[in-house]
């Protein structure tokens, strides 16, 4: 089990995602890249897998080396924290800040990095 509330950061990345999905998979070296700038700084993320095979879930977190807070509940589109975030396709991205309040939506790239940045009042 993972908090949300308990797992916000100052800026915190809810990436939905999925094995099986070629644009999650190409956007995932950005992400970590991400973590790796901006975590000691206060960025958090959490990877919510639309996967149903675990095997399958848990070799992409290894290969694309995600080293962040890893949830599925193995029921693809159907999943409840989609459900809940009313996410129909992937990648799907929420930027929250401190407080839980989202702030950007489907935000990618240099867009998502100048974000954090300004969320994180970084220059």
């Amino acid at each position: 089990m993972v908090s949300l509330k308990e797992s916000l950061g100052k800026v915190t990345l809810i990436d939905f995602w999925a094995s099986w999905c070629p644009p999650c998979r190409q956007e995932n070296p950005t992400v970590v890249a991400l973590y790796n700038e901006f975590h000691s700084k206060g960025l958090n993320i959490i990877s919510v897998s639309l996967d149903e095979n675990k095997g399958s879930w848990t070799k992409a977190i290894e290969q694309d080396k995600l080293s962040w807070a890893q949830i599925s509940n193995l029921k693809e589109m159907k999943d409840p924290i989609a459900v809940q975030y009313g996410v129909t396709q992937i990648p799907t991205t929420f930027l929250l800040d401190a407080t839980g309040k989202i702030v950007a939506v489907d935000t990618r790239g240099d867009d998502l990095k100048s974000r954090i940045k300004q969320l994180l009042s970084l220059k």
